[in-house]
């Protein structure tokens, strides 16, 4: 077993209120309280495992510790919240990629919370867009070259630009998809948005 290094860039959530958004403040006092909960350590992966996608290489690559878990898919419900339940973590921390288009910058990535939604405004702010919303599912993989279920911002189709919510730095350890369905990674949301080379800001909001 593998603990998560100390996260010595991680700003204390008292420093990090006055960054953070207020629609999405009670959330954070949400996590807050639950902190006094058993912290979630990695379990490094075994890298002579045959069965890996390009995102485990990119990590073993950037030498990014991780945990894989696995789970069962059921094609007629491919959502984070159901993900989150069968691999045993809390919704807030497993984040699921979403894909969107600007009219002026194009295509970026943006990642989310399981239990929250994309927060459209507030990502083209961040993106300094004039409008942007989600692709269609169509175009999901001729862009990512994921599908849905299994979409990733790690070692996709192209390095398009990634906004990681600003929920991730509140955690350890966070899950999102290795870029296929049936699994999911465990990282340190420091290390996956370094990864990514992502940016944190407000883009989710309460469904």
């Amino acid at each position: 077993m593998v603990t998560v290094p100390a996260m010595t860039g991680l700003p204390s959530l008292s420093s990090l209120r006055t960054g953070f958004s207020q629609r999405s403040w009670a959330l954070r006092e949400n996590v807050k309280r639950k902190k006094g909960k058993k912290r979630i350590r990695l379990r490094a992966y075994n890298r002579s495992v045959a069965t890996k996608t390009n995102a485990m290489r990119l990590l073993d690559q950037m030498g990014i510790v991780y945990e894989v878990r696995e789970y069962e898919v059921d094609e007629n419900d491919l959502s984070a919240e159901t993900v989150a339940a069968k691999i045993g973590m809390p919704e807030e921390q497993v984040f699921k990629t979403l894909v969107a288009r600007g009219d002026v910058n194009g295509v970026a990535m943006a990642v989310i919370p399981a239990n929250t939604e994309l927060d459209l405004k507030a990502l083209a702010k961040v993106r300094r867009e004039r409008k942007i919303d989600t692709v269609s599912l169509k175009e999901v993989q001729p862009l990512t070259g994921y599908i849905r279920g299994g979409v990733t911002a790690l070692a996709a189709k192209k390095d398009y630009p990634v906004v990681v919510d600003e929920l991730a730095q509140l955690f350890d350890v966070i899950s999102v998809s290795p870029g296929q369905r049936g699994m999911q990674i465990l990282l340190n949301p420091l290390e996956y948005a370094r990864a990514v080379n992502g940016v944190f800001a407000g883009i989710s909001r309460f469904k």
